[in-house]
């Protein structure tokens, strides 16, 4: 019998899905495909409920895609923030495979999402929705590592989450500066799933210094707050700071012409070089923006009094005008029965 290449195809993916265990779980169809595992919507049968399911690609049981896989359940289960996918289970296939489940995110990623903000009201919203689980996983801490608007889930009802937290490390953590991660740039993992000094770790574009130079041991909450200076960055440009991670001068003041000065400032400081010289976590980042979006004064930003002048000015322009408005009313009453 003759089968088309659809269904040779199709037929090829149903033998590779999991067997998971019987009676609790029915795989649906794969939704996605990364470096540590792939990614299945699947029918929690005892719930009654969709979830989805990863799956690690290792190619043995014990392997360190296993050990990698593990860690990030892990982190996002003690992480239990509304903008960090939930974590229901965790389990081992026959074969000796991990794999865990999750709440199933429908949405669209912040990479297609950027095309619908028209404004700057509805780009820092969305901005300061990302920093809120960032923030929450600094103050537990908990480092994300690769932070960029393809790790950023959009919902249809607006909601916001920070996905892959595979690469977390944890800074409570003995081994911290050799913890196993998930990283889109140039990696060397050691057999026990480790990174070992000299690994860049982290997405370029979007990666710190430290991280670009491979120093493991260096990463703090600061790394992550040059992850989201770029990423606010390439909301308010459609650009990315540099290609060059390390690069020096990743956000000048003349590639953001239109943009306010105090929120160039907060960019700036995101982004500078060194980490003493950025917010020390995200949690300032988002008391910042805070700050520019009522109008306050920021600290990334020292002001001199023309500055203070013109930002009260904007902030309660209203009332100056209905002032003005009713001064130049009454000026024109006396005028005319004068």
């Amino acid at each position: 019998m003759w089968l088309s290449d659809q269904v040779v195809s199709h037929l090829r993916d149903v033998a590779s899905w999991p067997d998971l265990p019987e009676g609790r779980y029915r795989v649906l169809r794969p939704i996605g495909q990364g470096g540590m595992g792939r990614v299945y919507e699947a029918r929690d049968e005892r719930l009654d409920r969709v979830v989805a399911i990863k799956v690690s690609n290792a190619p043995f049981a014990g392997s360190s895609l296993d050990a990698r896989l593990e860690r990030e359940a892990l982190v996002s289960a003690t992480l239990e923030h509304p903008g960090i996918v939930p974590v229901h289970d965790v389990g081992v296939l026959d074969d000796g495979r991990l794999f865990y489940v999750m709440k199933l995110v429908r949405g669209v990623t912040l990479e297609q999402h950027a095309a619908t903000l028209t404004s700057e009201s509805a780009r820092l919203s969305v901005f300061e929705r990302v920093v809120e689980p960032i923030a929450f996983a600094h103050a537990r801490g908990i480092v994300h590592r690769d932070v960029k608007p393809s790790n950023v889930m959009v919902g249809p009802f607006g909601e916001v989450l920070v996905l892959d937290w595979g690469a977390a490390k944890r800074l409570d953590d003995p081994d911290a500066h050799s913890q196993p991660a998930a990283v889109t740039g140039e990696t060397s993992i050691a057999p026990n799933g480790a990174t070992t000094p000299g690994t860049r770790m982290g997405t370029p574009g979007f990666m710190a210094p430290e991280q670009a130079e491979g120093r493991v041991g260096d990463v703090s909450p600061a790394s992550d707050v040059y992850a989201l200076g770029a990423l606010l960055f390439w909301l308010l440009s459609g650009d990315m700071p540099s290609a060059e991670p390390g690069a020096a001068g990743r956000a000048p003041a003349d590639r953001l012409p239109d943009v306010p000065k105090r929120l160039r400032a907060i960019v700036a400081r995101c982004l500078a070089e060194r980490a003493e010289d950025r917010y020390t976590h995200a949690g300032e980042v988002a008391a910042d923006v805070a700050r520019y979006r009522a109008g306050d004064a920021v600290i990334a930003c020292p002001e001199t009094a023309w500055d203070r002048f013109g930002r009260w000015f904007v902030k309660y322009r209203t009332f100056v005008g209905l002032i003005a408005a009713y001064l130049v009313m009454r000026a024109l009453v006396a005028w005319w029965r004068w």
